[in-house]
């Protein structure tokens, strides 16, 4: 992956471009595993691919419903799952892979929603909520790459076949994790 010599500005699309390549990496990264291997964790104080998977969801929720949209829980008991203070004994009843993987979809696409309504101006303080929404997805996708380093992890340890690497050339790597660099932060 090449790496770019200074982060750049990126327009609310490209942000969304850049969001959507990151939750696909993540899924990417499970397209060879079977369920069973997704959900297995090696012992009760790890947790398991599929609870990284709805905990990048969970977060991606709590971002957007406590920044900018104000919007109610998509499902009140996959939140209290996949929230990282749940401790690591109490990740492990998953719901099934695929309800978490509708979880996701469901809440990136409100995602998407609101921060296109952002980027139309449909909301109070468009210029204000602009700047927090650039933030926030740049978070959102990050946070997303920083799951799917622990998800390569657990992945390793079941599978010779290499992870495929994510497709964005806008990445860097820092300590590791790829990440998508703010213009406004060295690294």
């Amino acid at each position: 992956m090449s790496q770019p010599e200074s982060p750049e500005m990126l327009s609310i699309d490209e942000l969304l471009d850049e969001y959507a390549l990151a939750r696909d990496h993540s899924l990417a990264l499970i397209a060879d595993l079977g369920v069973d291997e997704v959900a297995w964790r090696p012992d009760e104080n790890s947790s398991s691919i599929a609870w990284h998977l709805g905990h990048q969801a969970a977060v991606n929720h709590y971002m957007v419903r406590n920044l900018t949209a104000a919007e109610v829980s998509f499902d009140q008991r996959f939140d209290a799952v996949f929230d990282s203070a749940t401790p690591e004994p109490a990740r492990g009843d998953l719901p099934p892979l695929d309800a978490i993987v509708d979880y996701r979809d469901k809440i990136a696409e409100s995602t998407v929603a609101t921060v296109r309504r952002i980027a139309d101006g449909d909301v109070g303080a468009p210029r204000q909520l602009a700047l927090i929404a650039d933030g926030m997805l740049r978070a959102i996708i990050n946070h997303e790459y920083q799951h799917s380093t622990w998800i390569e992890e657990v992945r390793s340890t079941m599978t010779e076949s290499p992870a495929p690497k994510p497709e964005s050339s806008r990445l860097v790597v820092v300590d590791g994790y790829h990440l998508l660099a703010n213009p406004t932060v060295t690294h």
